[in-house]
């Protein structure tokens, strides 16, 4: 029978290393920084059981268990935070069995939740690095976290996951890094940023710096930009939650007529729902961690960060591996479409793939809430 991991805490890889600083795509380098990750289950003697996942934009390293405290954190770690993301996919005799793999996922680079990013101190300035925090691009993230597995001894991933934009990092590092990942399984993602992800993003950048409490990202010492950062979550969130599952989660909505920053007043419980999903995220997530990610996103150039020459090219690598591929067919943040282009380039460069398509009421975040309709495929792929 299936159980939880249990308790579980956040643990912390420094890197310093001036003579090999991990060098940044767009420009620059950093010599030292900080990954916050968490473990679940034990490495093999030959650490060949080890299964790297990456979390969506806005999740951290806690994917199981339960987790009350992380350190230098500060209020960020609210309650939302205390289980884990992924809780009912990990754990022994769950989907990803920590009887038999050890997954271990990491907090982004640039991230809030104790890897470096720009609310973490500058240790060269004893500053918060606010906008000065380097640009990232989603290969830098994928490079620090190979430095992550190089310091744990892991040479060869026995699966890399990545669901949203995730699985543009899974895909990163399974065509950057052939040779040292066995299985790839992609949830609700693509091998592109669409136009409509484009618009979306570039209405939650103007959100967050049109806020007059955003300061060009200098914020830290005063107010924080929560207006510009709540309006960006709700942009975002009617992406991640279909129209059927946002209309049933605001039927148990509260209904508040009190202006929230003018005269209106809210008079259905869908508009007290986004509200509420608002103000309950600026608790939690750090604006310009917000704008570094999306940013990554607006630039994503999977052949290009993978040092390929084409779509060919890159997934020519891969003939070794074996990728599963999800699609939610309510999910209108990556659609059946996306998925498609990614199995046509599969195909096309002789990869071995199973293609499965999901079918939920609850969209995007499908993956995070019904673990039933993916488990037999994430345990026929990890066990095979």
């Amino acid at each position: 029978m299936s159980k939880s991991v249990g308790k579980v805490e956040t643990l912390f890889f420094e890197y310093k290393n001036p003579r090999k600083p991990l060098r940044l795509r767009v420009g620059g380098e950093l010599d030292q920084f900080t990954l916050a990750y968490e473990m679940y289950g034990r490495l093999a003697p030959d650490k060949s059981n080890a299964i790297l996942l990456y979390h969506a934009m806005t999740g951290s390293q806690h994917a199981a268990g339960v987790n009350t405290h992380v350190p230098g954190v500060d209020s960020r770690w609210t309650k939302e935070m205390h289980i884990g993301w992924w809780d009912a996919f990990i754990g022994p005799g769950r989907a990803l069995d920590t009887r038999k793999f050890c997954i271990i996922c990491a907090n982004y680079l640039g991230g809030c939740y104790g890897s470096t990013g720009p609310a973490s101190v500058n240790p060269r300035t004893g500053k918060r690095w606010g906008s000065s925090f380097p640009v990232l691009r989603m290969i830098d993230i994928v490079e620090s976290q190979m430095k992550l597995l190089d310091w744990l001894g892991i040479r060869k991933l026995h699966a890399v996951i990545g669901s949203s934009i995730g699985g543009f990092l899974a895909q990163l590092t399974a065509t950057r890094y052939p040779h040292r990942v066995k299985n790839v399984v992609l949830i609700g993602t693509g091998v592109e940023t669409t136009v409509y992800q484009r618009i979306i993003n570039f209405e939650q950048i103007t959100a967050i710096e049109s806020d007059p409490n955003f300061r060009g990202g200098d914020y830290y010492d005063g107010p924080l930009p929560e207006t510009g950062l709540a309006l960006a979550r709700r942009i975002a969130h009617k992406t991640f939650v279909s129209l059927d599952a946002m209309c049933e989660r605001a039927r148990h909505e509260v209904i508040s007529h009190k202006p929230p920053y003018g005269w209106y007043e809210m008079n259905h419980p869908v508009e007290s729902y986004m509200y509420h999903q608002g103000q309950k995220f600026v608790k939690r997530f750090d604006a310009n961690t917000y704008l570094r990610i999306v940013d990554a996103w607006q630039w994503f150039d999977l052949v290009a960060e993978a040092d390929a020459k084409s779509f060919h090219d890159l997934f020519s690598r891969c003939t070794r591996q074996k990728f599963l591929v999800f699609s939610i067919d309510s999910d209108i943040s990556f659609p059946e479409a996306e998925q498609e282009k990614l199995v046509k380039h599969l195909k096309h460069a002789h990869v071995p793939f199973t293609w499965i398509k999901v079918h939920s009421d609850k969209g995007h975040d499908s993956f995070l809430l019904e673990p039933h309709l993916f488990a037999p495929h994430l345990v026929q792929i990890l066990n095979s």
